[in-house]
């Protein structure tokens, strides 16, 4: 059995006309929020068994992502591998997992690196995506956004992660916003659209909310929190804001949206309680990769660490367990 078993294949977000009245009136209790949140980390614990059976379920739903200015094609061709072998062999043969075939959901990097990435990937089932729309500011001309994701998806990408312009966020231009994501779903085509709101950037959660509707109603297959170049990233407050907009969405329209949380999600405790907010709001159907991703490369390692935990009663060195 594959790590990232295929489930029936969920009809694509069509998007809907845009309605202003759905979301304009939106306002949200940041205490409530955050006392919600807090309680992921105490009163709900997943030990031993069950803790190495959930890390392996987050191998499957990780994008391995390298976005450094001072990337390679060497780089990326060494992080492909990792994706298609994200647990070393001697720990695969320790756990008995040889028959799963364990691998990560995709492979995340700029728009220059996909030809080589694409390679190494090819007659896997992990997915490719590419980092667009002038990332991660988003500040380059329109025209020049649609014709790199027109770009990136002729190179291979098969899924797009694009920016918004948080401007029109913070100004409360919404139907603006609205008009540029359908655009930027339409140069997209078959690739599914991931858009990445910078919430560090968008003032507050109430904001947040708004942007995370707009987006889905100009037809995202994805929100997702951060580029990770913000100085603050992916949170359990702003995660759980958006996870329940897109409760609310699906259960307006029937069509079901994945969230990605990225930056700064680095170590197992962290993502397991990402795990069990997610299964909490949205319930299991969103554990699954078609819906649900965390943005990360040295998540892979601390995973890595913790199953070498379980299987021997050790805690190995980092630098044994390198990303690429």
């Amino acid at each position: 059995m594959s790590s990232n078993t295929t489930k029936p294949i969920l009809p694509r977000n069509p998007g809907t006309d845009f309605q202003l009245e759905r979301f304009c009136d939106i306002q949200i209790n940041r205490s409530a929020v955050e006392q919600r949140c807090a309680s992921y980390g105490t009163r709900r614990s997943i030990k031993k068994d069950k803790q190495a059976a959930w890390l392996i379920k987050v191998i499957s739903l990780i994008d391995l992502t390298t976005l450094a200015g001072d990337d390679t094609n060497d780089r990326v061709r060494r992080l492909c591998r990792k994706a298609i072998h994200p647990v070393n062999e001697q720990l695969v043969k320790k756990l008995e997992l040889e028959t799963f075939n364990i691998s990560t959901a995709a492979v995340c990097v700029y728009h220059e690196m996909i030809a080589g990435a694409a390679k190494i990937l090819k007659g896997t089932d992990i997915h490719l995506a590419a980092v667009s729309t002038g990332f991660p500011a988003g500040l380059s001309p329109l025209p020049l956004r649609i014709e790199e994701i027109k770009h990136s998806v002729e190179q291979g990408a098969d899924e797009i992660d694009i920016v918004i312009s948080r401007r029109l966020v913070l100004e409360g231009k919404w139907e603006e916003l609205y008009h540029e994501v359908k655009m930027f779903r339409e140069a997209c085509g078959e690739a599914h659209l991931k858009t990445i709101l910078a919430t560090g950037e968008l003032g507050n959660l109430s904001a947040i909310a708004k942007a995370s509707q707009v987006c889905m109603m100009a037809g995202a297959d994805f929100i997702k929190t951060s580029t990770g170049k913000e100085p603050t990233n992916a949170t359990l407050p702003v995660s759980l804001v958006m996870v329940r907009m897109i409760r609310e969405y699906y259960e307006s329209t029937g069509y079901m949206v994945g969230f990605k949380p990225a930056g700064g999600i680095s170590d197992t405790k962290t993502a397991l309680q990402f795990m069990t907010m997610m299964q909490e709001e949205l319930g299991r159907r969103w554990l699954e990769p078609d819906l649900f991703r965390f943005g990360a490369s040295s998540l892979l390692g601390d995973i890595e660490r913790q199953l070498d935990h379980y299987s021997s009663g050790y805690y190995s060195a980092s630098y044994r367990h390198p990303i690429a």
